[in-house]
């Protein structure tokens, strides 16, 4: 929606010299000639930015400033006089204002300044969001993304969840496969109950069967008690058995038949025991060319392959990285004292360029080293790994780098369509007429081309969507 701005100044002169600045920026611009009149506006619907003279006829602006703080703290204030001393400057910035500007501005200095303080307000909005959606017990909530194949992925998920099929996640190292895991477990009627992840190729060989299915006491050297094993662990919930793939042949044997008799023996016992459990196999090897190749068992891998999900690797839905960088500035700032607020716009344009061949893992990674060196209360350009801050400089020719496998022609088009809208959007603070004119497009085709890449809801969802067809071109109707 598009952003409001109230401007209070008992100078009517001001009033409209700022009111037309700031409209011509495509921005809602109310004003106020006094202090009981701006709050009025305020509570009559809140703005996104406040600019606010010092001196007003019945009060100050740091009445204004004062009310923002308590009632609206994401609402931004930028304190003006004719007057300026550092006692009102220090005592405005204490206080909370974002800044403190003398009369007569420079025009490209308001532009810049409102730029700037509308994006911490967005920032802010969108911090507090991801915040709720951390906070939330849903699996599905904990899923950051909102890409076409993530969404794919989600309702997959939601349809799967109310079931007792078996399903396959499949995805390379660091896309959160277990994520996905979990989130199908908390959806389903079994999150009452156990979620049991195990790692198979983290198991030494001769144990795995007595990890998976128990084993009675003294059925082996050391076994000096009899032990449930994991799928009684898991029984009545979920078993996410990870790296399927790792398992030794004749492990996948005993597993077929656990899951066809749906009992298991303990190693050591001759009864087997009955067992109620969702199995979830995950992996990032081709089960499909291990069944091939003999490595893996056809029979088990169509036993676990009921349903397939797979996870896209980072560069598959790069316009998730903004939404999922910032996740992850709330998720290692809290509780270490970060005064870290978001990220700026070049760094994320730097992370959108990179490859990230450790997928959301190394972006988290990247994330959280960044917070430890921020000196500010944005993350920078240097604050990332050299090979990230340099990625930029290198992404479009190594899109244009044929690749020797060949290439999807259309999705790599829509990944150098949507970067170079995106990058528009910032540099137009969200507004589209003018990041339209920046593409040579009109406002129609540069809104028809986000809803095909299904940008809506992204960073695309810009300030200009509250107006509609008063933004079209001339003659377009």
């Amino acid at each position: 929606m598009t952003a409001r701005i109230l401007v209070v100044d008992d100078e009517r002169s001001m009033r409209e010299f700022l009111q037309i600045l700031l409209e011509q920026e495509g921005y809602q611009v109310v004003t106020a000639d006094s202090v009981t009149h701006a709050l009025s506006e305020c509570t009559t619907a809140l703005p996104d930015l406040i600019f606010a003279d010092l001196k007003l006829p019945d009060g100050s602006g740091m009445d204004v400033l004062s009310w923002a703080c308590e009632h609206a703290p994401d609402t931004q204030v930028i304190m003006m006089t004719a007057f300026a001393t550092t006692e009102n400057a220090v005592a405005a910035m204490r206080m909370g204002a974002y800044d403190y500007q003398m009369k007569p501005f420079k025009v490209d200095e308001i532009r810049e300044l409102a730029h700037k303080a509308l994006e911490k307000n967005v920032l802010l909005r969108e911090n507090r969001d991801l915040k709720a959606q951390l906070r939330s017990h849903s699996g599905l909530s904990r899923i950051v993304g909102r890409s076409p194949k993530m969404r794919e992925v989600i309702e997959l998920i939601e349809k799967v969840a109310q079931t007792k099929t078996n399903v396959l996640i499949d995805g390379e190292s660091g896309t959160g496969k277990e994520l996905v895991a979990r989130a199908i477990h908390e959806a389903s009627d079994r999150r009452g109950n156990a979620f049991v992840a195990v790692n198979c190729g983290a198991i030494p060989e001769q144990l795995i069967e007595s990890e998976l299915f128990g084993h009675a006491a003294g059925a082996f050297t050391g076994a000096n008690r009899r032990r449930a094993g994991l799928f009684k662990s898991a029984d009545g919930g979920t078993l996410l058995l990870d790296e399927v793939g790792e398992l030794p042949t004749t492990m996948q044997v005993k597993l077929l038949r656990a899951l066809e008799e749906r009992a298991i023996r303990p190693v050591g016992e001759e009864v087997e025991l009955p067992i109620d459990v969702r199995i979830i196999a995950s992996t990032n090897r081709d089960l499909h060319a291990m069944v091939n190749e003999g490595r893996f068992r056809e029979d088990l891998f169509y036993r676990l392959n009921v349903v397939r999900i797979r996870v896209p690797p980072l560069r598959e839905r790069t316009e998730d990285i903004p939404m999922l960088a910032r996740a992850f500035v709330i998720k290692h700032g809290q509780g270490h004292g970060s005064k870290v607020v978001g990220i700026d716009g070049k760094t994320i344009r730097a992370l959108i360029d990179y490859g990230f061949p450790g997928n959301v893992r190394e972006l988290e990674n990247t994330i959280e080293r960044a917070l430890a060196l921020a000196s500010g209360t944005t993350i920078g350009l240097s604050d990332l790994p050299p090979e990230i801050r340099g990625s930029s400089e290198s992404s479009i020719s190594s899109i244009l780098e044929f690749p020797e496998g060949g290439i999807d022609l259309e999705e790599a088009l829509n990944a150098i369509e949507m970067r170079f809208i995106r990058q528009a959007m910032e540099h137009s603070g969200g507004v589209k007429k003018r990041a339209a004119e920046l593409l040579k497009l009109s406002f129609r085709s540069l809104r028809y081309r986000m809803e095909k890449l299904h940008m809506d809801g992204d960073l695309a969802k810009s300030q200009m969507d509250g107006q509609m067809d008063g933004d079209d071109e001339p003659g377009e109707q």
